[in-house]
């Protein structure tokens, strides 16, 4: 019997993947490529949306390339994508702006004044996307102010995955899981809210035409079949976020069970029925389907932070690193575990770059806390790997009031691979936490979306056969019973701090 093949493609912050699998789920091809983030200064963060398209079109191809599959044994490719970017283009669909990430914080005083001043908790409240710089509302309020030229010539504001696909169909179209973390969509009824679109001065027709995450596209552009090594007939699934598409990536869509992810950044989300906000505004809620809705909240500071280790702290050990042949970050998590749990007293806050939930503070900054001369370098390696898992689980305690304890912790992301920082989530969390055997969630999570959408199955329930366990770890009860003594100082500490955040911030724009 012939076999058939997807490709699940992950348009994400740093790189862009994209994976073949077999229709039983094994892996037979994947090809990654990265790209920078342009960061001038701590509140920019650009892309060079031409970049990321020759590296989805290229991680297409090398796929096909690497297996050596017939162009007609593709089922279908499926997308994810990263959310909360803007592109501003023309009427010949030429960017006039950079592709402005989530990371891109010049929109802090635009996402203050819609808070304070336009109704912005009603409009978190109706759309699900918390009110922030991320939010792309608040980028286009300040193209509108900051760049009136660029906002007067744009003929469409859309996204990275907007711009590929109109790339390679000639057709703006949206989906309604990229759209639900706009802060422009209504949960309840999936239409362009009104007053939101006031609040950005823009009209439906400066957007792309909204469409279910199962949308499917057919019929490349001339040209692009050849290049990408595919029929002119293959199936393009629209797909929907990496968040939501990593919770179905990792079987994480039943009540109660919780994805806790870090790569670059980090997240935590559970899937419900219905949209549900948080009166507090600590949450998102985003669309994978009618009948699914993820919340949760992001944090802005993940394995970033571990790369920020390496490059400011470690130059010694990347050194040996490389003399050994293994990974760095090997090297730094076996140092890390030299430590005890709570390093020492010493805790780390790991606003580097801002932060997302459950803060939703932009000006919030970092610091080391409890610093003695009895600590060294090896503590705070520590240090920063364990507030890293604290903030993510005051997000978790947030999600609890409106989900309940969550019956299940599934992980995933870059963090998976070292099993010092997973058992220190299943410390701090006082939980089992289950690491699933694909780390690629996000790409496994778009061709079941793929299988889906295409009719070859009625129900998500397929995921289950696809994937299976790597790690389980219990928590310690003597660690837990010492990240219970350090979470109330660790959230007390911050809480001190905020209200000089935005001054130290604002010294530091000046600076």
């Amino acid at each position: 019997m012939t076999k058939s093949y997807m490709i699940g493609v992950d348009i994400g912050t740093t790189s862009t993947k994209a994976v073949l699998f077999e229709e039983k789920g094994a892996i037979a091809a994947q090809a990654n490529v990265g790209y920078p983030l342009h960061q001038p200064s701590p509140s920019i963060a650009e892309q060079d949306p031409e970049q990321i398209l020759n590296a989805v079109f290229h991680t297409i191809s090398e796929v096909m390339r690497q297996s050596g599959v017939p162009a007609d044994k593709i089922l279908f490719v499926s997308f994810s994508s990263a959310m909360h970017s803007v592109i501003a283009v023309d009427k010949l669909g030429k960017a006039l702006t950079a592709c402005i990430t989530w990371a891109d914080n010049r929109s802090a005083g635009c996402a203050i004044r819609l808070k304070d001043e336009l109704n912005g908790h009603e409009l978190y409240l109706r759309t699900g996307t918390p009110i922030h710089p991320m939010s792309p509302i608040t980028k286009l309020m300040w193209l509108r102010e900051e760049q009136p030229d660029v906002f007067q010539q744009t003929y469409k504001f859309i996204s990275i995955k907007e711009y590929i696909f109109a790339r390679l169909f000639g057709e703006y179209v949206i989906d309604h899981s990229i759209a639900s973390s706009t802060g422009m969509l209504n949960l309840e009824n999936l239409e362009w809210d009104k007053e939101a679109l006031e609040i950005a001065h823009i009209t439906t027709d400066q957007l792309s035409r909204l469409v279910p995450t199962t949308q499917i596209m057919q019929g490349l552009l001339p040209g692009l079949a050849e290049e990408l090594l595919l029929l002119p007939t293959t199936p393009f699934v629209i797909g929907a976020s990496d968040g939501v598409l990593s919770n179905l990536g990792v079987g994480a869509i039943e009540p109660g069970v919780v994805a806790a992810t870090i790569g670059t950044s980090g997240a935590i989300r559970t899937v419900v029925d219905h949209p549900l906000t948080d009166p507090k505004g600590r949450t998102f809620c985003y669309n994978l389907t009618p009948n699914h809705w993820v919340v949760g909240g992001p944090v802005n500071n993940g394995g970033m932070l571990f790369r920020w280790v390496r490059d400011e702290f470690a130059a010694s050990e990347v050194e040996t690193a490389k003399r050994l042949g293994i990974d760095p970050y090997e090297v730094l998590t076996r140092i890390a575990e030299q430590v005890p749990p709570g390093s020492g007293g010493l805790l780390f806050h790991p606003y580097l770059t801002g932060e997302r939930a459950p803060l939703w503070n932009p000006d919030a900054r970092g610091s080391f806390f409890g610093l003695t001369m009895n600590h060294h370098k090896e503590h705070m390696i520590r240090s920063v790997l364990e507030g890293v898992i604290f903030n993510m689980y005051m997000v978790l305690l947030a999600m609890e009031e409106q989900i309940g304890r969550p019956s299940r912790i599934l992980a995933t992301g870059g963090f998976a691979r070292s099993s010092v920082w997973r058992q220190m989530m299943a410390d701090i969390f006082d939980q089992e936490v289950v690491i699933p055997e694909s780390i690629e969630s996000s790409c496994l999570g778009a061709v079941v979306l793929g299988l889906y959408a295409t009719g070859r199955v009625d129900s998500f329930d397929v995921v289950f056969d696809m994937i299976g366990s790597t790690y389980k770890h219990d928590p310690m009860e003597e660690h837990t019973k010492i990240y219970k003594q350090l979470l109330p100082i660790y959230i007390s500490v911050y809480r001190s701090l905020e209200s000089q955040y935005q001054a130290i911030a604002e010294f530091q724009r000046q600076a």
